[in-house]
């Protein structure tokens, strides 16, 4: 999906609710956000551990029907369809039975199911000697793919998420491995709209090569697997050309990587704080959950 933000006052990126509502409506009131003027941009996981899923959820929705946000699919988001359509079981850590219980619930994770794994951006703004490109992703962008690639990939996962219940089924049955764990442009089938998914949901650490490893979920000072590194590490294509924007990874807390590589999850969900980065001037805001 692309999205030109040109007339758009503010146009803010936000990290990852997980669930909590509270410290949404008190980031909204920080940056003053007007649905008739600015934009949001959700980097997906809208549910799972905070104290109100089913809000945020309704929320989101609601600012998108009125055309004033949008949002790409997160990991919890992808397990709350998986669930839906009897995949994977309810884990009570993740506080999601409310939006099946509700009378809208069905009609929520559907719409959430059609909405992209990947956001380009595009401002013209007139006082930028060149538009202003920005890639927005759940978990990152692999260093070997171009821009081109990320945006074919990411379709060919959202064409099936978005198809009938048979073919949405036969691939959420077979999303749920870890290998394999690096890109070959021979992968075919569920397999290889796998891989896409993982880079694209759950990516932390990478090797030179762009092989995943999933276990680490700690921050930039712990001591990771041999040969493996954060995936921002290795300065990548889409980079070069476009400011990549990504939640995920908790640990990060949103702190500055560098310019064209920007992390908005400041783990709010686990005591820190829910981020707002302004697309259009890169200022960011942050606020604790109020609960």
């Amino acid at each position: 999906m692309k999205i030109d933000i040109t007339h758009y006052r503010h146009v803010y990126v936000i990290g990852d609710l997980q669930g909590c509502f509270a410290a949404l409506k008190a980031l909204l009131k920080e940056i003053q956000f007007d649905p008739s003027q600015d934009f949001i941009i959700f980097t997906g996981d809208l549910v799972a551990r905070g104290e109100d899923s089913l809000s945020c959820l309704r929320f989101v929705k609601k600012l998108f029907d009125q055309k004033a946000a949008a949002t790409i699919l997160g990991n919890h988001d992808l397990t709350l369809i998986a669930t839906a359509r009897g995949i994977k079981k309810i884990k009570e850590k993740d506080r999601t039975q409310d939006i099946f219980d509700a009378m809208d619930g069905s009609d929520l994770i559907d719409w959430l199911r059609h909405q992209p794994l990947l956001i380009e951006t595009i401002d013209y703004a007139p006082q930028r000697v060149e538009p202003k490109l920005s890639a927005i992703v759940h978990a990152g962008i692999p260093h070997i793919w171009s821009i081109e690639q990320v945006t074919k990939y990411a379709n060919e996962v959202e064409q099936v998420l978005q198809s009938d219940i048979e073919r949405l089924d036969h691939f959420l049955k077979e999303m749920y491995c870890s290998q394999p764990n690096a890109w070959n442009d021979d992968l075919s089938g569920n397999i290889r709209l796998r891989v896409i998914t993982n880079y694209l949901t759950r990516m932390r650490l990478s090797d030179a090569q762009s092989a995943l490893e999933f276990e680490f979920k700690a921050g930039l000072d712990d001591e990771m697997p041999e040969g493996y590194q954060p995936w921002f590490n290795f300065n990548g294509q889409v980079e070069q050309t476009h400011q990549i924007i990504f939640g995920h990874w908790a640990a990060l807390q949103a702190k500055p990587i560098r310019q064209n590589v920007v992390a908005v999850d400041g783990g709010c969900v686990w005591g820190g704080e829910l981020v707002a980065f302004n697309l259009k001037n890169e200022e960011q805001f942050k606020v604790f959950n109020p609960l």
